[in-house]
């Protein structure tokens, strides 16, 4: 009797100790996730390297596109912790992902057609620990028109890796589906705080080196990304944190392996997107995940084919007019209409004055702008259109 009420509490995902052990099944009805409760963050798994196989696919999707949804999962959880996950094709991996419907193996949780229960996941255990179950009957996509895999996807994953519901409707973690765009970065501060009081943050370059605190340092692209300032330079970034002094290091391959090195220029917009350029073409990416079709020319923008390179960028959220500059003229960009401003390119020494007539790179901050030239950066007042105060280009590093 006490192993059939066991069965049950787990099916409907409430919290199951047994040897000391906890166990934690998440399930998605309808649009809420059977786990409704929300839980004790439990034991991760025993190390950083973990494997997953795909052993069957949704008729739903094409295979490609069902492997990229679940390396994005994965890619989402391993942004903000030490892990890593890697897939293999043959062999006992330690996540193993299903499609299945109704009663399936000797899992005690059943599936019970469309728009019930999405899926559920196991997180580690001697018997069905590391296993994740899609139900077949729902449809799946990549978009919304249906349930999105990704999004499911990462949510199960994230009881795969021992976290509970969160009581924040903004979590991925919370209780009941929701649509996001599939490429904003659904993991809510809640989410990323619970997932490494388990498996702790990533673990990062050292960061006071010669390449940051040298005297002459200085760097090819500035942009913000949410709460923190990205710089850039070859194949190296410092992910700067001004609120909190924290600094990271990181290499582009690692933290944007789908950017190449020796980006030139970057910018945040009014959409929470992110535009790096190099040479004459752009990528962005929303939240932490790359935007599909990229990179594309710079000509799309409006500039004509005689510019082969843009050497800064900065945006102004509340107004959206994007400064684009090139040697020593910019360009405004109305982000809202994507068009360039008639009566542009204008020069750079007359609407800056004191900025000079070249630009490495520039970006925003509570209102001020950051202008940068080789060691030095100028910080200007766009309200009283002068310079502030002139500063070391790593003056944000406390070197």
């Amino acid at each position: 009797m006490f192993e059939k009420i066991q069965k049950l509490h787990t099916c409907l995902g409430l919290n199951v100790i047994r040897k000391q052990e906890f166990q934690n099944v998440g399930v998605m009805q309808e649009s809420t996730c059977g786990d409704a409760d929300v839980g004790t963050i439990l034991p991760g798994w025993q190390k950083n390297r973990l494997t997953y196989r795909i052993l069957n696919s949704t008729l739903d999707m094409k295979e490609k596109d069902v492997d990229k949804a679940i390396r994005k999962a994965f890619q989402l959880w391993s942004t903000v912790t030490p892990l890593s996950f890697s897939g293999i094709y043959e062999g006992t991996a330690d996540i193993r992902i299903t499609f299945v419907t109704r009663a399936h193996d000797s899992c005690p949780c059943n599936f019970d057609g469309p728009y019930g229960r999405l899926a559920h996941a196991f997180p580690p255990s001697e018997s069905l620990g590391g296993k994740v179950h899609f139900d077949e009957d729902e449809n799946w996509t990549a978009g919304s028109d249906g349930f999105n895999l990704f999004l499911v996807a990462a949510h199960e994953l994230g009881h795969v890796l021992g976290l509970p519901h969160s009581a924040d409707p903004r979590a991925l973690m919370f209780p009941s589906y929701a649509y996001f765009k599939v490429y904003d970065f659904p993991l809510s501060q809640d989410d990323i705080i619970c997932i490494q009081a388990i498996y702790g943050p990533r673990s990062f370059l050292p960061v006071k080196s010669s390449k940051v605190c040298g005297s002459k340092v200085s760097f090819s692209a500035i942009t913000t990304l949410r709460r923190e300032v990205m710089f850039v330079k070859g194949k190296y970034l410092w992910r700067v944190y001004p609120d909190t002094f924290e600094v990271e290091l990181e290499l582009i391959s690692t933290f944007l392996p789908f950017l190449p090195f020796g980006i030139q220029a970057a910018y945040e917009n009014s959409k929470d997107q992110t535009l790096f350029f190099k040479g004459n073409n752009f990528w962005v990416i929303s939240g932490y995940q790359e935007l599909p079709g990229y990179p594309k020319n710079i000509s799309i923008l409006g500039f004509p084919s005689s510019v082969k390179k843009i050497d800064a960028a900065v945006s102004n959220k509340n107004t959206g007019k994007t400064d684009f500059f090139v040697g020593d003229k910019y360009w405004r960009y109305d982000e809202n209409s994507q068009t360039m401003k008639r009566g542009y390119p204008q020069r750079i020494v007359d609407d800056f004055p004191g900025i000079g007539s070249k630009v490495d790179t520039v970006f925003q901050y509570k209102g001020l702008l950051y202008f940068f030239y080789r060691s030095k950066q100028r910080e200007f007042n766009p309200n009283t259109n002068n310079v502030v105060r002139e500063l070391k280009s790593n003056s944000w590093f406390h070197c």
